[in-house]
């Protein structure tokens, strides 16, 4: 592969990788701004969120997040011959709809929302893939559309852990169902966590349940813009992926 800095002294080439790299870093910085000002706008809290769901919610957030995953797994495959892909304003604005139908019912409806909201998340992500030539019917695409739900959500300052994510390969060794159950639930139920807290915040669930889920949709289908950018830019350039979020990281110091 070629061997390049990002920096300095990058071989020509047809593809300019360090603006490329650019333009992918100011993404990843950027990611999920719109749906932060949304929620600032509202006087939403985005930290100790958690800590203020119900013990019982608490409890079951992992096994909630497994069934909503499983079942977005299934349902967003499904649906790919049945609907078409939706552009990234159409997706945010479905799920904001959604959000704030869960968040006027309380705890019962935002659980019973977290499923369909996951599912438009994973067809929005499917969608970005397609838009970099992917095919989402294809496994390896199909675990990377389902790895960006890994990502920490835009309630979290620190993004060393998405970059990680984005560095790592899919375990496809592990097996489909096994991989999502001790992978990527446990860092996703602490997001959707996050997620049902801010919709059960007294008087405004309906307007934190829709901006909650601007937010989120905002960030993801960022972090997919992001990870399936970098993909096709290592396949393109043929520069190693791990080369490429090097150089994010020194981007994004």
């Amino acid at each position: 592969m070629t061997q390049i800095e990002i920096l300095p002294d990058v071989p020509e080439q047809d593809i300019d990788v360090n603006s490329e790299l650019d333009a992918l870093a100011k993404r990843y910085g950027g990611a999920s701004g719109l749906g932060m000002k949304v929620l600032g706008v509202l006087g939403m809290p985005v930290s100790g969120l958690l800590k203020s769901l119900p013990n019982e919610v608490q409890d079951g957030l992992g096994g909630a997040t497994e069934v909503a995953l499983m079942q977005a797994v299934k349902w967003a495959d499904g649906s790919r011959g049945l609907v078409k892909d939706q552009p990234d304003w159409i997706n945010a604005s479905v799920t904001a709809a959604l959000g704030a139908a869960g968040g006027a019912g309380g705890v019962t409806s935002s659980l019973a929302e977290l499923p369909i909201t996951v599912t438009v998340l994973l067809r929005a992500i499917q969608g970005v893939a397609v838009q970099y030539g992917f095919d989402p019917s294809h496994e390896s695409v199909r675990f990377d559309c389902v790895r960006v739900l890994a990502a920490n959500g835009p309630f979290e300052e620190d993004r060393g852990a998405d970059l990680a994510m984005l560095e790592q390969r899919a375990g496809l060794a592990m097996g489909g169902t096994k991989w999502i159950t001790k992978v990527i639930v446990p860092k996703l139920a602490p997001v959707m966590g996050q997620k049902l807290a801010a919709q059960m915040v007294p008087v405004i669930g309906a307007a934190a349940g829709a901006a909650t889920n601007y937010a989120y949709t905002s960030y993801y289908q960022d972090i997919a813009h992001v990870h399936f950018g970098l993909r096709k830019l290592a396949v393109d350039a043929d520069v190693s992926p791990e080369m490429l979020v090097a150089g994010m990281r020194r981007r994004l110091g």
